[in-house]
C-alpha cells in the first residue's frame, strides 16, 4: 500500500525565506518522521537546489515578478503537474497561502480526491492596499481571495488576530486558531559558541545589542526602531542594533539609518538560512526589538524566547498574544517615543532583562514536534470527515474555467520550450 502523503503547496520556497517558509520547511520536515509522508508543491526559483530535502519538492511555472513584490509569482495551470501527482496517495491537501496556492490546490482536490486545508498566515488586507492604488482592484482582490478561502474545507489561523483579520476581510466562515512552532532548541547556546559567529563584528562589552530578524519592509516597523534609536543616541546612551534580513526597503532603510548617523551603530546582515548561527545572533542580543503591527504569529518573538532573548512589542498586536508586559516580554504604543522610553528604562537593566527572557522561554516556547502533533491529530479529524462525505461539494463553473486554462497555460509551455529550442538551434548552425 502507498504511503498517505500530505501535500504542502506555498508560494514561495528556498532560497527564499520568511516566516511562512520557515512554516512549511516545518511541516514537511516533521510529517516525514511520521507515519505519513510530505510533499512540497511550490513555483520553480532561478537557482533552487532542492536536493538536501527527504521529501519530493516538485515545482511548476513561474513569473519573475521579484522587483516588484519580492517573489516569483506562479502560473497555477498545468495538466502535465496534475496527472503526475494523480499517481501518488494524497490523503490531504494544505496550503499555506490563499492565494496562486490555493487556486492550484483546488484543481488538485478534484484530481486527487482529497480535503482541502488553508492556514492564514499574512494580513492579505495591507498586502493588497500595498501592492495595487485602485481602490476596484483591491475590491475585486479580495473578493478573488474570499472566494478561494471559502472554497477550503476547513480554514486554520496561525493566532487569534490572524482570525480577526479574516473576519474584517469578510470572511464568515469557521476557523480554528493552529499556533506554529519553533524550530530552535530551547537552550542558550555556550558563551564560546556565541563569540565563534558573533566575534568579528563591533560589539563591544556591555554595550546594550538589539536585534531585529525579518523581511527588510517598512511595515515591520523598522521606522519606529530606528527613530528610538536616534532619541537613545541624543542621551548619549552606547548601542548595537543588528539588522537581520533582506527586502525590498532594504537598501531605503540602511539610507535613514545613515542620515540620521546611526550607520555606525547599525549591523545590516543578510537573511541566514543556518539555523544555528541565527540561534547564536539571539543568544548574542540583549532584547529583541519587533514593534510590528503587520505579522500574524511573529514566530521570531517565539525564536527569541527559545534563547531567552526577551522582545519589546507592539501592544494588542498578534506578534504579542501571550506576552505580558514585564513578566514575559515588553509592551509598547506603537510610536517612536514608546520604544524610546522603554530602552531608556532598560538600558543598565540586564540581570532583570534576563530574568523577563528567562520567564519568556517558558511560557512561549512551542517546539515544532508538538505544533506537529496538534496538526495531525487534526488532519486525522479532517480526512475522516471528507471519507464520510461531510464536506459539501466545491466543484464550481469556475474550476471548470480554470482547468480549460491549465490546458491553455500547458499548451504555450510547450510553445515557447519549442520556441526557444529552435532559436538555440538556429544559433548554433550560424556559429
Amino acid at each position: 500500500m502507498k504511503p498517505q502523503t500530505v501535500c504542502l503547496l506555498n508560494d514561495s520556497f528556498p532560497p527564499i525565506i520568511d516566516g511562512v517558509v520557515n512554516t512549511v520547511l516545518n511541516y514537511a520536515r516533521n510529517i516525514q518522521r511520521t507515519s505519513f509522508h510530505s510533499m512540497v508543491i511550490t513555483p520553480d526559483h532561478p537557482g533552487a537546489d532542492d536536493s538536501p530535502y527527504d521529501y519530493p519538492v516538485i515545482r511548476y511555472p513561474s513569473l519573475d515578478l521579484r522587483n516588484k513584490i519580492g517573489y516569483m509569482a506562479g502560473i497555477p495551470f498545468s495538466p502535465a503537474l496534475t496527472e503526475k501527482l494523480s499517481k501518488d496517495y494524497i490523503v490531504l491537501l494544505h496550503s499555506h497561502c490563499p492565494i496562486v496556492s490555493t487556486v492550484l490546490a483546488r484543481q488538485l482536490r478534484q484530481i486527487v480526491k482529497a480535503p482541502l486545508v488553508l492556514t492564514y498566515h499574512t494580513k492579505f488586507d495591507i498586502e493588497i492596499h500595498k501592492l495595487l492604488q485602485s481602490k476596484l482592484l483591491q475590491e475585486s482582490s479580495i473578493k478573488a481571495l474570499l472566494s478561494n478561502i471559502n472554497a477550503c474545507d476547513e480554514v486554520w489561523t496561525v493566532s487569534r488576530g490572524a482570525g480577526d483579520n479574516l473576519r474584517k476581510l469578510g470572511y464568515e466562515g469557521a476557523y480554528i486558531v493552529m499556533p506554529n512552532g519553533v524550530d530552535l532548541p530551547c537552550k542558550r547556546m555556550t558563551q564560546t559558541d556565541v563569540e565563534v559567529v558573533t566575534g568579528n563584528y563591533d560589539l563591544p562589552n556591555g554595550v546594550p545589542v538589539y536585534l531585529f530578524v525579518g523581511r527588510m519592509m517598512w511595515y515591520k516597523g523598522i521606522r519606529i526602531i530606528l527613530e528610538a534609536l536616534v532619541k537613545l543616541k541624543s542621551e548619549n546612551r552606547d548601542f548595537r542594533m543588528v539588522f537581520i534580513g533582506d527586502g525590498a526597503d532594504r537598501s531605503e532603510i540602511e539610507e535613514l539609518s545613515s542620515k540620521l548617523h546611526l550607520f555606525r551603530k547599525c549591523i545590516f546582515h543578510d537573511s541566514i538560512r543556518e539555523r544555528e548561527i541565527l540561534r547564536a545572533w539571539y543568544c548574542r542580543a540583549d532584547l529583541f526589538l519587533f514593534p510590528s503591527t503587520f505579522d500574524t504569529n511573529g514566530l521570531v518573538v517565539r525564536e527569541a524566547a527559545a534563547c531567552s532573548l526577551p522582545s519589546v512589542l507592539i501592544e494588542h498586536s498578534c506578534a504579542a498574544e501571550g506576552v505580558i508586559n514585564g513578566i514575559n516580554g515588553f509592551l509598547i504604543k506603537e510610536n517612536a517615543d514608546s520604544l524610546f522610553h522603554c530602552l531608556l528604562k532598560l538600558h543598565n537593566q540586564i540581570g532583570y532583562i534576563r530574568q523577563v527572557g528567562s520567564c519568556a522561554a517558558s511560557t512561549l516556547y512551542l517546539s515544532w514536534q508538538d505544533a506537529i502533533r496538534l496538526a495531525l491529530h487534526r488532519y486525522q479529524i479532517i480526512i475522516d470527515r471528507y471519507k464520510r462525505g461531510e464536506y459539501p461539494p466545491h466543484r464550481t463553473t469556475s474550476e471548470d474555467l480554470l482547468r480549460i486554462n491549465a490546458e491553455l497555460m500547458d499548451g504555450l509551455g510547450h510553445l515557447l520550450t519549442m520556441r526557444n529550442r529552435i532559436r538555440r538551434q538556429f544559433r548554433d548552425h550560424l556559429r
